[in-house]
């Protein structure tokens, strides 16, 4: 297994489609949640992602600041079905944190967060800003983390 971080230039057009088939699959078909997953947003973004034999089994997208909120995020973090329970998904969201400190310069990282992930981004100092809300159908909160910590 390898881990790559990509910008949008740099992915091959096999890694691309890897990575939206990934996202729609886990987003869209398994939450049951018909959205606009192909959001433009990717274009600006570094797409950081697990690869296991040409497969995408764990991705995150990094968006740098302004591009959804003033400060850099972290979106569409996810991992395959069959290697959830493995540490991965803890592992996708330090090395985004780890390169958006190390390559943008950023302190703060906010996020849109599923509301059942609270304690999940809690663990890695994210503090909730919003009260639990309904997007698409599905309970989130934004979180925000206001200094990273390596």
């Amino acid at each position: 297994m390898s881990w790559k971080v990509k910008s949008f230039t740099e992915l091959s057009t096999h890694e691309l489609y890897e990575i939206l088939q990934v996202r729609t699959e886990v987003f869209v078909v398994e939450q049951e949640c018909p959205y606009l997953e192909v959001d433009g947003k990717d274009l600006r973004a570094h797409h950081l992602y697990m690869e296991e034999n040409g497969e995408v089994v764990a991705y995150a997208r990094l968006l740098p600041a302004g591009v959804s909120y003033k400060e850099a995020s972290i979106g569409r973090v996810l991992v395959k079905e069959k290697y959830r329970g493995r540490g991965f998904a803890s592992e996708l969201v330090k090395r985004g944190l780890a390169f958006i400190h190390d390559e943008w310069g950023a302190q703060k990282v906010k996020i849109q967060a599923q509301e059942y992930l609270r304690e999940f981004y809690g663990s890695f100092g994210f503090k909730a800003i919003t009260e639990t809300y309904l997007d698409v159908g599905i309970p989130h909160i934004d979180m925000i983390l206001q200094e990273y910590q390596s």
